[in-house]
Formats: C-alpha cells, sequence, structure tokens
C-alpha cells in the first residue's frame, strides 16, 4: 500500500537524533505493527501536496505545536487539502494537530482546554465498535501531549473512544476519515523526555502525574491494527 504522510511540523533538533522526526515515528509505528508500506511524504509547512490523490492507497497526518485555529497560510491551505481529501472520499487518518484539522474542515471547532494541558497516557472508554474494527477494546490508552481540543463536531462524526478530560478522543467522520487525539506513534521515552522539558510549561504537578501514568503500556499497536482495518475496509 502506498501512504501519503503529511508532515505538519518537526521534532526539535536536539530530540531528533535519538528519536527521529515525526514522519519516522509514524513509519516506526506501522512497522512495530508488522505493516509493510510505502511512504511518500509532503511537508504541508512549505505548501506541499501530492498533484494526484489517486496514487496513494490512504493519508496520515503528523501533529504539530501550532494551533489548528491559527490564522496562518499554511493551516488554512493544508485545512483546504483535507476538505479536497473529504470531497473526494480519500482515506484519511489525523493524528493530534491533524484530528484538529479535521474537526475545522468539517465545521467543527477546536479551542484550548479549560482542564488545562493532557500528558503521558490518556486512559480512554472505548464507545462504539464500528463493523471495520476486527479487534474490538473496551478501553484505548494512548500517549498524549496536548492543550487544544475538539470542542464541537458535525452531526454526522461518530465518536469510537472518550473520556472526561477528552470527550472527542477518537473520532470517525463518514466512512473515510478517522482521527485521534493521542500519538500513537509516540514511545514512552520521548513522551518522559518531551514532559521534562517543559517542565516550567506544565508545572511540577502535571508532570509528576504524567510521568507516573507511563507505567500503562500504551495500546499503539492496537490502534495501528485498527487503522489498517479502517483504511482496508
Amino acid at each position: 500500500m502506498n501512504v501519503a504522510i503529511i508532515q505538519c511540523d518537526t521534532v526539535a533538533d536536539e530530540f531528533a537524533a535519538e528519536f527521529g522526526h515525526y514522519t519516522d515515528m509514524i513509519k516506526r509505528m506501522f512497522e512495530s505493527a508488522g505493516i509493510d508500506l510505502e511512504y511518500r511524504i509532503f511537508d504541508a509547512q512549505q505548501a506541499k501536496y501530492p498533484h494526484n490523490l489517486d496514487a496513494y492507497d490512504f493519508y496520515i497526518t503528523t501533529g504539530s505545536k501550532a494551533g489548528a485555529y491559527q490564522d496562518m497560510p499554511w493551516i488554512e491551505q493544508l485545512i483546504r487539502f483535507v476538505q479536497r481529501l473529504d470531497n473526494q472520499r480519500k482515506k484519511l487518518i489525523g493524528i493530534c494537530f491533524g484530528h484538529q484539522i479535521i474537526a475545522m474542515a468539517r465545521q467543527g471547532q477546536v479551542e484550548k482546554s479549560p482542564k488545562g494541558w493532557g500528558v503521558g497516557i490518556a486512559n480512554n472508554r472505548v464507545i462504539a465498535h464500528p463493523k471495520w474494527m476486527k479487534e474490538p477494546a473496551d478501553e484505548l490508552n494512548i500517549i498524549v501531549s496536548h492543550q487544544d481540543q475538539i470542542s464541537r463536531l458535525e452531526d454526522d462524526a461518530q465518536v469510537i473512544a472518550s473520556s472526561d478530560f477528552c470527550p472527542y478522543f477518537v473520532v470517525q467522520w463518514g466512512d473515510h476519515f478517522l482521527s485521534i487525539q493521542g500519538h500513537p506513534e509516540w514511545l514512552p521515552d520521548y513522551s518522559r523526555t518531551l514532559m521534562n522539558h517543559r517542565r516550567r510549561i506544565l508545572g511540577d504537578e502535571r508532570v509528576k502525574t504524567g510521568l507516573a501514568s507511563l507505567a500503562t503500556k500504551p495500546d499503539n499497536a492496537l490502534f495501528t491494527r485498527w487503522i489498517l482495518d479502517f483504511v482496508t475496509s
């Protein structure tokens, strides 16, 4: 299968040597789940997009430190690209920022959460089990790092996983978009490093709780298999 990775940010140089960039993490996510794909990377911040949408079996967007609601030309162009994918019913997987971009592209709303930062492992209830899901589960534990959240969905969006902290954690949009607020491509060591680096922003208590949560194993492989189930359904 051919996949187009829409790169929306890069990892800071001080961490990239050890952990790679977000595109590397996405490749590793699929490889760890035993899924063999062919990749092409397009840099959204440089306005690089594929001309032939039919050349790829599915698309996947990375996270970003930017806000999906920010008035920036590259974000506006990304939203228009997602709307093109939507109009042509192309399969798209949105991760974190990409999850929020889908909401913006489909007349939803994204804003900073009054609950503050979510970091570490987020524990979510799986509240819907669509037909494409070959391995149903009751819960989904995924690493997160976000302050923004989707605050309003369009009527035909289906919430698949939810928590009190983040009600719209995994969402299916029609039969061709699937997105997640978390980072199934991140490993605990990267989350730990980033939390410690951002301690002044996050606060000691939030970091302490986030670090302790990493004792729970993330369900990265399960969600990656869900991606495969979805894009091949």
